[in-house]
């Protein structure tokens, strides 16, 4: 039988009430109260119905979590940061799949059925509207991993992605690369864009520097598998930048597969430095996110949100840096 307020009430001693508020952030109940309630909780084993007591606080303490590309092994690192971020801040995640979702009304409606406190929106492909769309519905949000702008319409976080596709431009400029190749993700992504934008314009003052583009279907690895085999049936280009690790590991299957090598014959550069990155097989020269900066400082943002700390939406970036692995050739002396 489960142990209820009640039976703890009987065993200390006192009101329902006063067990109540003992459990009740926030809640008034004098020291010796407080002790005798827990005392006699821990003897009967006693944990507090969450569900029960948000009918008190008016809060479920409970977090929506959106994401939309489960097909990205990254995003069991996110998902795991998230999740155990909000578990140690005393909230609990609720995970909403969003694979092929483009219109956030249904996302908003289930969220409200659930009675969510504030929602994450851990993506670089959904729009920007999307998020807006929760705080139009008065649902407190933060976008990790969101656009960059000058006036964001909910908190962001997350890089500059047009800075990332500079940075890798001067590197492959830097290694001596000429005809060079944008592999990106869907090329309607704002991720995808950004990057591209900040690439072909480094690379536009430069003489005798040409740039191919290319996009595929999704941020994985089938899909960038699949678009460096159609390009490998015409004339490569000498390096890649993807806009994307993932996309990377599987456009480096298929060089490889084809019988050509990386770097020797076609170079290859990606973005996020996830785990799988550095694995001894793969070595992926890449630009790093800091994924987890990211992501506390989501947390801190939603908590703050939340606690009446955080007002106004802002547009919170981090740096990100090169990870020299094995899939470029040296820098030039």
């Amino acid at each position: 039988m489960r142990v209820t307020l009640k039976d703890v009430a009987r065993a200390a001693g006192v009101s329902s009430s006063a067990v109540s508020r003992t459990f009740t952030p926030g809640a008034s109940v004098s020291p010796a109260m407080r002790q005798r309630v827990e005392a006699a909780a821990a003897e009967l084993g006693y944990s507090p119905n969450a569900l029960a007591s948000s009918l008190t606080t008016g809060q479920t303490r409970m977090i929506g979590l959106v994401a939309n590309n489960f097909h990205n092994p990254i995003f069991l690192e996110v998902f795991d940061l998230f999740t155990r971020g909000l578990q140690d801040r005393g909230y609990r995640p609720l995970l909403v799949n969003l694979t092929d979702e483009t219109r956030p009304d249904s996302s908003v409606q289930l969220l409200r059925q659930y009675s969510v406190d504030g929602v994450i929106v851990a993506s670089s492909t959904l729009p920007p509207d999307f998020a807006r769309a929760f705080a139009e519905a008065g649902i407190p949000v933060v976008h990790s991993f969101g656009r960059a702008t000058d006036a964001p319409p909910v908190h962001v976080v997350g890089i500059d992605n047009v800075e990332c596709g500079r940075m890798a431009a001067r590197e492959l400029l830097a290694r001596g690369y000429r005809r060079v190749g944008f592999l990106g993700g869907p090329e309607s992504a704002t991720s995808t864009r950004d990057r591209l934008q900040g690439f072909a314009g480094e690379l536009a003052g430069h003489d005798g520097v040409t740039l191919s583009q290319s996009f595929a279907e999704a941020y994985s690895f089938a899909a960038g598998r699949a678009e460096m085999q159609r390009l490998l049936q015409d004339t490569p280009a000498e390096v890649y930048f993807c806009g994307d690790d993932v996309l990377s590991i599987g456009a480096l299957s298929a060089v490889t597969d084809s019988g050509l090598s990386v770097p020797g014959d076609i170079g290859l550069i990606g973005l996020n430095d996830m785990e799988m990155a550095g694995w001894q097989n793969i070595g992926l020269t890449t630009i790093r996110q800091p994924i987890a900066e990211i992501i506390q400082a989501s947390l801190s943002l939603m908590v703050g949100m939340l606690e009446g700390e955080v007002t106004a939406p802002d547009c919170r970036l981090f740096p990100c840096d090169v990870v020299e692995r094995a899939t470029l050739r040296p820098r030039l002396s």
